[in-house]
């Protein structure tokens, strides 16, 4: 059974950015992950963050689009079986890194 995904404010913003053809491959990925998008450590797909860069990115997952050049970073809500999308956004640098240390700060 998939779970839900919800997009945060700022990731439904990322997304309108992306063109349809990009946006279609990263509903693919994550239609893919929701199945089981908990860490590959707990048998999921998920790839954990951590600490990235002297980044705290702990509790974060990742999604690697590498043929689009995307990288979608999530969390996951067990209690309530949702996937939330937090960023969605370029691979070519850790701008997306930085960008869900900030995001993060206001789910805190």
């Amino acid at each position: 059974m998939k779970w839900k995904t919800r997009y945060s404010e700022p990731a439904k913003k990322d997304l309108k950015k992306l063109d349809n053809s990009v946006k279609l491959q990263v509903f693919k990925a994550i239609d893919r992950v929701s199945i089981n998008p908990v860490s590959i450590f707990e048998g999921g797909y998920g790839m954990p963050l951590g600490n990235k860069g002297g980044r705290n990115l702990a509790g974060l997952l990742k999604i690697k689009l590498k043929h689009a050049g995307v990288r979608v970073i999530y969390k996951v809500e067990k209690r309530d079986r949702e996937m939330v999308i937090i960023v969605i956004g370029i691979r070519a640098d850790e701008e997306a890194y930085d960008i869900a240390e900030r995001r993060m700060k206001l789910y805190e």
